[in-house]
């Protein structure tokens, strides 16, 4: 089979997080999205707002077998333990593989093996504190970080004097995603949540993933509460368009936000109200640390830079 640098590779895999599998498209090879009637979780193909390229189509599960493709690139254990064996046909269990891992371990934040425990498959993960946290054992893994594109005309503006999250069923996800640290700061600073279900928690509710950057911008911080989990895609692309980002100081993002020049985030909630209440009172300096942010978003999570990793990793793997 050819390899060459310009030959566009055919890649199955599935739709998990809509928005990364998104950027991920913006990769100029074909995507091939598997999808069951009535598009459930996992297999949702094209359906949904955001603009998919012509690079992307749909497979029918059950015509997979039969469809020739490059590389496989699993994004879920579901997939990894049943699709994997069920639809795959006997030509394509010898195909290059790749596993995206989105999450830190949920089992254990230190000790859990992860499942994809074999030589001949690349285990990607999105953040170094991931790869860090995962017993991989012989899988070999890289880090890709996440790449986001820049909304076309959408800069902070921050002359709301209120915060906003963006986090989705937080009711239902509890202590992980900090449910009580958003009630508690909530309860002193003018906050507001969006995402799917935020109104079990008094929150707005869904905004489209197109008109989320325009409407986050009128808001004076982005508030992350959350404990244990990625880098959320939404902190990123509030960054890129100028909003200072106020969090836990946990997880990836303990690397990315410094404290004065891009947001605040730490450990301690109240210190967190302080620096809320004093960019609420302090407009210059919430656009101030909102720059910072936009520029550590453009100089790390470009699409790009995203896009030439992405590229380099499955000519890597199919060659």
């Amino acid at each position: 089979m050819s390899n060459s640098p310009s030959r566009r590779l055919r890649v199955l895999t599935w739709h998990v997080h809509g928005n990364y599998l998104y950027y991920l498209t913006r990769a100029h090879h074909d995507f091939y999205l598997v999808t069951k009637p009535g598009h459930p979780p996992g297999y949702a193909g094209t359906v949904g707002v955001l603009p998919w390229g012509n690079n992307v189509h749909e497979v029918p599960a059950e015509r997979v077998a039969s469809r020739e493709f490059d590389v496989i690139l699993f994004q879920h254990k579901t997939q990894w333990d049943d699709d994997r064996i069920n639809l795959l046909s006997e030509a394509q269990h010898r195909l290059p593989r790749i596993y995206i891992e989105h999450d830190p371990p949920q089992e254990n934040a230190f000790e859990q093996r992860h499942w994809v425990d074999e030589a001949n498959t690349l285990l990607i993960h999105v953040t170094h504190f991931n790869q860090l946290m995962w017993d991989c054992g012989i899988t070999p893994t890289r880090v890709i970080e996440h790449g986001v594109i820049v909304p076309e005309g959408v800069l902070y503006t921050g002359e709301k004097a209120r915060g906003i999250a963006v986090i989705n069923h937080l009711r239902q996800r509890g202590r992980r995603l900090g449910d009580d640290v958003f009630a508690s700061v909530k309860a002193q600073v003018p906050l507001d949540l969006v995402g799917m279900d935020a109104k079990a928690v008094g929150g707005i509710g869904e905004i489209g993933n197109l008109d989320l950057a325009a409407f986050s911008a009128r808001y004076r911080f982005f508030f992350n509460p959350i404990r244990w989990t990625s880098l959320g895609l939404a902190v990123v692309e509030a960054m890129t368009i100028g909003m200072p980002i106020v969090g836990l100081a946990t997880t990836e993002l303990a690397t990315v936000i410094r404290n004065g020049e891009s947001g605040y985030i730490n450990t301690n909630v109240s210190a967190l109200i302080d620096a809320m209440q004093e960019l609420l009172r302090d407009p210059d300096e919430a656009r101030k640390l909102g720059n910072g942010a936009r520029k550590v978003a453009m100089e790390r999570f470009h699409i790009d830079r995203f896009v030439r990793d992405w590229n380099h990793t499955l000519r890597y793997v199919t060659s």
